[in-house]
């Protein structure tokens, strides 16, 4: 199974929409959203796969997020989020409250924890959790998106493609 992991997309629907084409091409089967969503028009894009969404710092008008998310069949975890997928236990969060970031992380109860905020792609381990930002689709250089093989635990990272 194939996890596409995205965060702080900030309304960016151009680079949302980009990112979403390489994922499709990926064969991702689920995805998760770590925060800063920005806006409505960004959930709707979603609809070619289950996705879990998570609210950042700068998702002021949750309720209509939560409304679009809901009206687009899609899963809202409010500001964290757990799944079992491929017998893996995930976190997933913003990153914001760090004091919450670092107890998920330091609670050994996850496999992976997914988080956002940073705007800076990175993953490495603590202890037997693997922790990954997949980098932003907004203000990044370069805009990244992340894709994790839940079978072996791999990390791939893909920038954009420069609009042509």
């Amino acid at each position: 199974m194939r996890l596409g992991v995205i965060s702080d997309t900030h309304s960016n629907l151009t680079n949302t929409v980009r990112a979403l084409e390489v994922l499709k091409e990926q064969n991702v089967d689920v995805l998760i959203h770590c925060g800063d969503i920005g806006s409505t028009s960004i959930v709707h894009e979603f609809h070619d796969w289950p996705t879990h969404f998570v609210f950042g710092n700068v998702d002021h008008d949750r309720a209509l997020l939560r409304h679009a998310i809901k009206d687009a069949g899609q899963s809202c975890h409010d500001r964290f989020g757990e799944l079992e997928l491929n017998g893996k236990n995930i976190a997933f969060l913003h990153s914001d409250d760090r004091q919450l970031f670092e107890e998920t992380i330091s609670s050994g109860e996850y496999d992976l924890v997914c988080y956002g905020h940073t705007h800076k792609a990175e993953s490495h381990l603590v202890g037997n959790t693997h922790v990954l930002n997949p980098g932003a689709l907004h203000r990044a250089n370069p805009h990244t998106l992340a894709i994790v093989d839940l079978e072996t635990m791999s990390v791939e990272y893909f920038p954009l493609r420069a609009i042509s």
